[in-house]
């Protein structure tokens, strides 16, 4: 990747990394980029949404005044869920979309992805020439005069209500008679969710995390922190609860019991309902490296094919779109329906939960805890920089110890060692039948790392 735009667009600590400056320079070259595909004095549309962050207002006005200067127009979509503003794009039949959101991490970062016409992340090639601009050029981008400057159309109501229309149309139950609570983690669900869920009136619904102060997004709630929401789903009797991060683009869920349901066992449940329905093109769920073995072992027993990318949702979607896939995702919660989307959709997800778990007429702990979940250990080991880690990849004692640990555990677990792709880390991960089997096994490895 580039020195602005990582593997989910350019993050960073606004004012500490991600400021305004460079927002504005973002929108001049952007807007430049996507000129170039367009008849003389036509003009280029983006679509621009955020989530609750404090800082979100700052990025995307600036965001707006390199757009506008450059000669772009805009629809200005206010807080949106970043599904949301990938799927109005498209509907809108713009030529690009902006989300503003660092998705679940901490208030204080916030971030630029940039979605193309058809929805999907902008291609490393655009990616590259923006970045190019940027960093080398956007004293040359040409400043609009008269009426060739771009204007602002603010369209945010109308836009959420025909989003929310979208997802309303993906599945046919009523969901009748379930009882559900849904934490918005105060970030862009907060926005849509009640009206979402508020769309089926036999449904019973209560929802938590929903009062955003552009500081508490991500705070002790949401995706990242579901025990609160387990102990009040087992304590007050919900038939399940769900659990977004702060731009509502990953869904995970808890159980009756308060159990966790992740991004693992929610692919397994869905994909065996599609295979059952015969919509499970090529009999294949797409996954990442990191998905644990019970949903390798239940993709198998249900005679389902599991292909499993590196880490990340790009990576997933761009195995599903090159072999036609329906449905693939992350142990985190990023679940793509092809069918119905374009990129990961926390709520899209939420409803083909519902409306299966509701079909089945079991408990939530049966329909997504048939797919058991392998004790898994992570450990992350600083390094110095990236010829560190190439050298720790390549080594035979490494190679040779990670033999030996997977022929310990056999057919009962199994080992992954890589680099971290944002961090100066390597990472060791173990599943095993035990936790205890699976940390000894971790430990010994990442002790040997640490001497290479």
């Amino acid at each position: 990747m580039g020195k602005l735009f990582g593997t989910d667009g350019i993050r960073g600590v606004v004012n500490a990394g991600l400021d305004a400056d460079l927002a504005y320079k973002v929108g001049l070259a952007a807007a430049q980029v996507l000129a170039r595909d367009k008849q003389p004095g036509e003009k280029p549309l983006v679509t621009i949404g955020k989530d609750t962050r404090i800082s979100g207002d700052l990025l995307k006005g600036s965001l707006i005044a390199g757009l506008c200067t450059a000669g772009a127009d805009v629809l200005d979509l206010g807080t949106l869920p970043t599904p949301g503003v990938a799927w109005v794009t498209v509907d809108e039949g713009a030529d690009a979309g902006i989300v503003i959101s660092a998705s679940h991490n901490p208030f204080e970062h916030n971030g630029i992805k940039i979605f193309n016409g058809k929805g999907f992340k902008l291609s490393d090639e655009l990616e590259e020439q923006i970045e190019d601009i940027v960093l080398f050029g956007h004293n040359n981008v040409p400043r609009k005069t008269h009426g060739d400057i771009g204007k602002v159309s603010y369209v945010a109501p109308k836009a959420s209500e025909d989003y929310i229309d979208h997802l309303e149309g993906t599945i046919d139950s009523t969901l009748g008679g379930l009882r559900i609570l849904v934490d918005c983690a105060n970030g862009a669900a907060s926005a849509t969710a009640a009206r979402l869920f508020d769309r089926f009136s036999k449904l019973r619904t209560d929802v938590i995390n929903a009062d955003p102060d552009g500081v508490n997004i991500n705070d002790k709630c949401g995706s990242t922190h579901t025990d609160a929401l387990a102990a009040m789903v087992k304590a007050g009797g919900y038939d399940i609860g769900i659990a977004f991060d702060g731009d509502a683009d990953r869904c995970l869920a808890v159980d009756e019991l308060g159990n966790l349901i992740d991004g693992d066992q929610i692919m397994a449940a869905c994909g065996l309902d599609l295979l059952q329905k015969g919509k499970l093109s090529g009999e294949t769920v797409v996954a990442t490296v990191m998905s644990n073995l019970g949903l390798h072992r239940f993709v198998k027993e249900h005679g389902m094919k599991l292909e499993c990318t590196n880490v990340g949702d790009r990576n997933v979607l761009e195995r599903m779109l090159e072999k036609g896939y329906a449905i693939g995702g992350e142990q985190s919660g990023h679940m793509i329906f092809l069918e119905h989307a374009t990129t990961g959709d926390g709520e899209l997800t939420a409803l083909q939960m519902l409306a299966l778990l509701k079909e089945s007429g079991k408990k939530a702990s049966e329909v997504f805890g048939a797919c058991p979940r392998y004790p898994q250990v992570l450990i992350n080991i600083p390094v110095a920089n990236n010829d560190v880690k190439k050298a720790v990849m390549a080594s035979a004692e490494l190679a040779q110890a990670v033999a030996g640990e997977e022929e310990k555990l056999g057919d009962e677990g199994r080992v992954l060692v890589r680099p971290s792709g944002t961090e100066a880390l390597m990472r060791v991960m173990v599943e095993a039948k035990t936790q205890q089997t699976a940390q000894e096994a971790a430990q010994r490895l990442a002790d040997l790392i640490a001497k290479l």
